[in-house]
C-alpha cells in the first residue's frame, strides 16, 4: 500500500457530502463513501456517497442498520463501502474526532485501504475567492502503526475525477441545492424520503 495508493472521488459523490454538511451547518454530519479498489490496487475509486446522520451520529444501532442497508443495496452493483465522511459540529474544529475514528476503524477492518474524509471549512469558505480545484476535504488513512494520519496535503493523494467539480459545487451552493439532500435521519423520520437521493442531480 504505502504512499502509492491514491484516491479519486466522483463529482456527484463529493458534492453530495459537502451539500449535506451545508444543510446542517450547526451539527456534525457523516456519510459513507462507496466505490472499488482498482485491479492494480493503486487507486481507490469513490463513485458514490450516502449521507448518514445529522443528529446523534454516534448511536450504534442506527449506524449498523444504515450500513447493512447500504451494503445490501450497492453489493448488487459491484460496489462496496470504501470509506467514511465526517464534518465536525464547530466551524473551527479541524481535528478528526473519536466518532469518526471509530467508524473508520470499523470500515478499515473490512477494507484496509479505507479512508476518512474530513470537511475542511477553511477551504470551503475560501472556495469562492480562490477558485481552487482541490477538494475541500482532508484525507486520513491508516499508517503502519494502525493510527489515522492526515495525508496528501499536496493534493495528490485525493483528486476529484471531474476538474470542474468545485465550480459546480459553488453553483449548487448559490442556488441552495443543499436543501434537497436527504440523509438517513430524514429517511427514519419519513420513509418516503429516499436516502439514495435519486433526484438530487437531475
Amino acid at each position: 500500500m504505502g504512499g502509492e495508493l491514491r484516491y479519486e472521488i466522483a463529482q456527484n459523490a463529493y458534492i453530495k457530502l459537502v451539500l449535506h454538511a451545508l444543510k446542517h451547518k450547526t451539527s456534525a454530519v457523516n456519510g459513507i463513501l462507496l466505490g472499488r479498489v482498482s485491479p492494480q490496487n493503486d487507486v481507490v475509486e469513490i463513485i458514490d456517497s450516502v449521507p448518514l446522520f445529522h443528529s446523534h451520529i454516534g448511536l450504534l444501532p442506527q449506524l449498523e442498520i444504515s450500513l447493512i442497508l447500504i451494503e445490501e443495496h450497492f453489493a448488487a452493483k459491484g460496489v462496496s463501502i470504501v470509506g467514511y465522511f465526517h464534518a465536525n459540529e464547530r466551524f473551527d474544529d479541524h481535528e478528526l474526532g473519536g466518532i469518526a475514528k471509530n467508524v473508520g476503524d470499523h470500515i478499515n477492518r473490512y477494507l484496509p485501504q479505507a479512508a476518512i474524509l474530513l470537511l475542511d471549512n477553511r477551504k470551503l469558505e475560501a472556495l469562492s475567492k480562490t477558485k481552487d480545484r482541490s477538494p475541500v476535504v482532508q484525507i486520513y488513512t491508516k499508517d503502519a502503526s494502525r493510527t489515522w494520519k492526515l495525508v496528501g496535503s499536496d493534493g495528490n493523494q485525493l483528486t476529484i475525477k471531474e476538474p470542474s467539480a468545485n465550480v459546480v459545487l459553488l453553483d449548487y451552493i448559490s442556488t441552495e441545492k443543499w436543501q434537497d439532500v436527504v440523509d438517513f435521519d430524514d429517511h427514519l423520520d419519513d420513509i418516503s424520503k429516499d436516502w439514495l437521493n435519486p433526484e438530487l442531480f437531475k
